[in-house]
């Protein structure tokens, strides 16, 4: 916030740090910038040195650019927008508007569906989380799986008159959904997400496990939405501690006694545990603020999810990537 002009000298000195600023300023030491290039330089207008023309626009500047759309859930438009009201934000970028202009919205656009037509948001998603097992704070010894439902427009009042057919509905208890879902595979000691997958919503989870696992785990804890995926054809020959929760109805049928009182002690451990994996769909959800899917298509989302839960990594563990 600028100080009006008949304000004291000092002033400025004392004005205060905005939560923005503050958060800038750690995404700006936690982010692997140098490695992130790195990975995703050679994507980039390979060859633009010898063309013709003007010249695009820095990789770092568009990728700081692309990451505050993430962070504040802002469109094409309203994020070029935000950079001309917000000197924080154009400072983070790397813009001074009294000799340069904000790359517009179409630019933005270009970027993004670069990082998805060549898979760069995977590569954003893998290099990120080489950083954090660098570090030691992503392990591979335990696995926690689950999954959350994106909406989607079910609204058929647009120019196809039609709802996105790649989207499905589903009913989760006496609700019904319509959307995607994304599933994902966490760290059982950090919560860190290592795997990211979307399908349509009616895709049940269970299905989905032998995607979740790296293959390098030693237990995976699971919720009872998982019940029969240790017997699955594709995992039931790995030598993997199971640990999936009871149906609360089976709980409840039991008969009073020592039998349930250690059942459901042991169900709360396991439940604990698994609460870990909550943690990551918390950052993408409620700080990034992304609920509904922002694009047509799967493709599209599911590129969008991983840089969302890259981001979201790094937002979990920025205290001890700071320290």
């Amino acid at each position: 916030m600028t100080p009006p002009p008949n304000a004291p000298a000092d002033c400025a000195a004392k004005r205060k740090i905005t939560r923005r600023e503050r958060f800038l300023a750690e995404m700006e030491q936690v982010v692997p910038w140098v490695a992130l290039l790195g990975a995703l330089a050679p994507h980039y207008f390979p060859g633009a040195e010898g063309r013709r023309g003007r010249p695009p626009v820095g990789l770092e500047r568009m990728l700081r650019m692309y990451f505050v759309q993430q962070w504040y859930g802002l469109a094409d438009e309203a994020t070029e927008e935000a950079l001309y009201d917000s000197r924080s934000l154009c400072g983070f970028v790397g813009i001074d508007l009294e000799r340069e202009s904000v790359p517009d919205a179409t630019t933005l656009l270009k970027f993004r569906r670069l990082l998805e037509d060549q898979g760069l948001t995977e590569t954003i998603f893998e290099t990120v989380n080489d950083g954090l097992r660098e570090r030691g704070l992503l392990l591979n010894k335990g696995t926690l799986a689950d999954a959350t439902i994106l909406a989607a427009p079910s609204s058929t009042k647009n120019k196809d008159k039609a709802r996105d057919p790649e989207m499905h509905q589903t009913r989760k208890g006496n609700q019904w959904y319509f959307g995607m879902k994304a599933h994902i595979g966490a760290d059982a000691d950090s919560g860190l997400v290592h795997t990211v997958i979307g399908t349509a919503a009616n895709v049940a989870d269970v299905t989905q496990i032998e995607h979740l696992l790296h293959g390098e785990e030693e237990a995976v804890f699971l919720d009872a939405g998982y019940i029969g995926a240790d017997k699955r054809e594709a995992v039931k020959e790995r030598k993997v501690d199971w640990h999936i929760a009871m149906k609360r109805g089976k709980i409840k049928t039991m008969v009073e006694g020592p039998l349930k009182e250690l059942t459901v002690r042991a169900e709360r451990l396991k439940a604990q545990i698994r609460s870990r994996v909550e943690h990551p769909f918390h950052v993408v959800k409620d700080l990034f603020g992304h609920r509904k899917v922002r694009y047509k298509g799967l493709a599209k989302n599911v590129a969008h999810l991983h840089t969302l839960f890259a981001l979201a990594n790094l937002v979990r563990v920025k205290q001890a990537l700071l320290a």
